[in-house]
């Protein structure tokens, strides 16, 4: 009989890989199914996938989920890594409506106070924000320059189980899975009734990773600058979005999981088309970003 239940699933967000006390690396995922329901996706030893099988951001998948036993927020699920099947990927390329068909299904609030307070009524885990303003990115060195002797033996012993690697292959895949050694932060206001609100919430997406050694490898130690002005000016000037999942034993504390960065000008195209055609049929084309650029934000407290 087979396990769970097949769902397409679009990945909206995997978080840089990390040792895991129970698995071998891992990294979580977030998506959403066909029918509109958030999915956490975890474990997954992302590096350790067929290559066939390793999935994008924005693209979508097939494969096999059950509810998590052990994780009880409503989004968790467990995937069967062997069942993975990837699909299409919804390229920004083609124009970011296709990518806010979905994003629009999303829990969304524009106040983190929101959130936080649809997790204390409703066990909500993982909700979109758009914050009224950036403030700005802060780089600050991690606790380890590198992994803990501690943390490599545990990816050395989960490796080597089954007879997944030999030792030497073992410790080259330890080797590859480099440690950032900055920890990121964005710093941001949200308004709330009270008036404006600053926050500051870490950064673990996958994407922010890869550009820190990318960056690295290109400039050396002169890569902070490119690096802050792609996360800072370049992501700051889109409509920067913060996709937000909460942690399992501390659900109070919440991390960036993704980062969603659609352009601005859509929705300035959008008002002109409303102001200046009046077009009842090019509205109809555009539900969402003429809905969204009349009643953004919600006037609900926050969840649209």
């Amino acid at each position: 009989m087979a396990l769970g239940q097949l769902e397409r699933i679009l990945v909206l967000a995997k978080t840089y890989p990390s040792p895991s006390a129970q698995y071998i690396e891992t990294s979580c995922v977030a998506g959403i199914s066909q029918d509109g329901s958030m999915r956490r996706l975890y474990p997954v030893p992302f590096r350790m996938i067929e290559q066939g099988q390793q999935f994008k951001k924005w693209q979508w998948i097939d494969v096999r989920v059950e509810k998590a036993n052990k994780d009880h927020r409503p989004e968790s699920h467990k995937l069967y890594i062997d069942t993975i099947t990837c699909g299409d990927i919804i390229d920004a390329k083609k124009g970011w409506a296709f990518r806010w068909e979905w994003l629009d299904k999303i829990p969304a609030f524009h106040s983190f106070d929101s959130i936080e307070s649809g997790r204390i009524t409703d066990g909500l885990s993982i909700a979109l924000l758009r914050p009224k303003r950036l403030i700005g990115l802060e780089i600050v060195k991690a606790r380890n320059h590198d992994w803990t002797d501690e943390e490599k033996e545990k990816l050395m012993r989960e490796q080597m189980q089954g007879d997944l690697f030999s030792e030497a292959e073992a410790k080259r895949q330890v080797k590859e899975l480099r440690k950032v050694p900055f920890d990121f932060y964005y710093r941001y206001v949200c308004d709330t009734p009270e008036g404006e609100k600053e926050h500051r919430h870490k950064s673990v997406d996958w994407e922010a990773g890869a550009l820190f050694w990318n960056c690295r490898q290109s400039y050396g130690v002169n890569w902070e600058a490119p690096f802050r002005d792609k996360l800072e000016k370049t992501l700051g000037g889109r409509d920067l979005m913060y996709l937000l999942g909460n942690q399992h034993r501390f659900q109070d504390q919440w991390l960036i999981i993704s980062l969603v960065y659609p352009p601005k000008q859509e929705l300035v195209e959008v008002v002109q088309i409303s102001l200046f055609r009046r077009s009842r049929p090019e509205c109809v084309r555009r539900a969402s970003h003429c809905s969204r650029a009349q009643h953004w934000p919600p006037s609900n407290g926050g969840r649209s």
